[in-house]
């Protein structure tokens, strides 16, 4: 099969390896669609925390069951040769004090497909069955796929506390950021979008998704409920907290590559006096997933109108510049030739 290859951070190559075999308990999946994100960007060109070498990326993957491993415990009912799926990216251990708190996201012996074992850029990817959700009938595989990227803004919102009559201000009119506002306004929230960008502004407001309570502006807000960064810069986490009312809540969904890290500055004294509320939002649980696939396959919440580029495998290149010089909404990369 073709896969991208990450060997060395800072670089990848699209290369034909052996299509690889389920084990106890996995299940080998046709790859239909894989969302290309900011964090596959980083991974190759900057590496990442979780990331053991050599590595396939692609944590965002929808596609359809075509071997089971012949061994270990029999999966779920609806893992049927044929049937498409959703692949929750992680496996988790189930007993540690983060899994029973239902954030399996945290565990120990969390093992994330694209980082800790190889995910959707290629033809094939193994799966533990465990990870697996059925695609609901009648959703597209392009429209599944968001599941992912949808359940860590489903994660962020709930950290964040965001519910009906809040004020949210979201960073960032990307795919991210889009999203988060989407699903923000399912729950109620009214939402104002900062972003510098002229040209993501005006995708965001002409998108016919867009909820009537969301705004963007190329300013940031003020007392705000709750603020959620989606945009990897300093600037913007210092400007959401300076963007707080009292007693407002800062969520950490971007993260930072070091220096940027380093050279953020924030004043612990404004939020004691402001009695502000920070908490970190990283990836998702299960049930994210699970609620993700209900909102799409619902209809609550649109996602048909974000995809901007569909492109094969074999052009990841281009789609890391789309992504890096941010001018398009999401990407999808395609095994073979992309049919639509």
């Amino acid at each position: 099969m073709h896969a991208v290859v990450v060997s060395e951070v800072g670089g990848y190559e699209f290369v034909e390896v052996p299509t690889p075999i389920p084990g106890p308990g996995e299940v080998l999946i046709r790859v239909e669609v894989t969302g290309l994100c900011r964090t596959d960007l980083k991974l190759i060109r900057h590496g990442h925390r979780d990331l053991v070498l050599p590595r396939v990326p692609g944590e965002e993957v929808v596609g359809e069951v075509v071997a089971v491993g012949a061994e270990g415990e029999a999966p779920p009912p609806f893992v049927t040769i044929g049937r498409r799926v959703f692949v929750y990216p992680g496996v988790w251990c189930g007993v540690c004090p983060s899994c029973r708190r239902g954030a399996e996201n945290l565990c120990r012996e969390m093992r994330i497909m694209g980082f800790h074992r190889d995910g959707g850029f290629a033809d094939y990817v193994v799966a533990p069955a465990q990870s697996l959700l059925p695609v609901p009938e009648g959703l597209s595989a392009e429209e599944a796929v968001f599941a992912e990227p949808l359940s860590c803004c489903l994660n962020a919102l709930e950290l964040g506390g965001v519910g009906e009559g809040d004020v949210l201000g979201v960073w960032g009119a990307g795919p991210a950021g889009t999203l988060l506002s989407r699903a923000a306004a399912v729950r109620g929230a009214r939402v104002v979008v900062t972003e510098p960008d002229e040209g993501r502004r005006e995708r965001f407001a002409a998108a016919p998704g867009v909820p009537s309570c969301a705004t963007v502006s190329a300013s940031p807000p003020q007392d705000l409920d709750v603020a959620i960064v989606a945009v990897g810069s300093p600037e913007a986490y210092e400007e959401a907290f300076a963007s707080l009312a009292p007693r407002g809540r800062l969520v950490v969904f971007s993260g930072l590559l070091p220096d940027d890290d380093r050279a953020l500055h924030t004043s612990l004294n404004g939020i004691h006096y402001g009695e502000h509320t920070v908490v970190g939002a990283y990836g998702c649980s299960f049930r994210h997933g699970e609620e993700a696939l209900d909102l799409l396959s619902a209809g609550r919440l649109r996602v048909d109108d974000l995809v901007s580029h569909r492109l094969p495998l074999s052009e990841l290149e281009r789609g890391l510049e789309v992504v890096s010089e941010k001018t398009g909404g999401k990407v999808h990369l395609y095994p073979g030739e992309v049919t639509r």
